[in-house]
């Protein structure tokens, strides 16, 4: 289920998550903060898994690809030998 609200962000940079939205957040929790370009994820950090940090190592490969793409340092190969090197990640 998926929750959407509204908040304001402070002169100082602080946001306050709604209380209906921090029912399972107590003081002094650790939030981890994801930011692309406009997006920003909120997660708490004491719940990050495997999968996650499997995650964001292959959103930040990801991210840095597109990079090398960007300023034309981008790699041209088959079909068979993108998904040979697919399976090595």
């Amino acid at each position: 289920m998926m929750d959407i609200n509204v908040t304001k962000m402070s002169s100082k940079g602080q946001i306050v998550i709604p209380s209906e939205m921090r029912t399972n957040l107590k003081e002094g929790d650790k939030i981890l903060i994801i930011k692309d370009e406009d997006r920003i994820i909120l997660k708490k950090a004491d719940k990050l898994t495997k999968q996650i940090r499997e995650d964001l190592e292959f959103a930040k490969r990801t991210e840095e690809a597109y990079q090398r793409i960007e300023t034309g340092e981008g790699i041209r190969m088959d079909f068979d030998d993108f998904i040979e090197e697919m399976k090595k990640w």
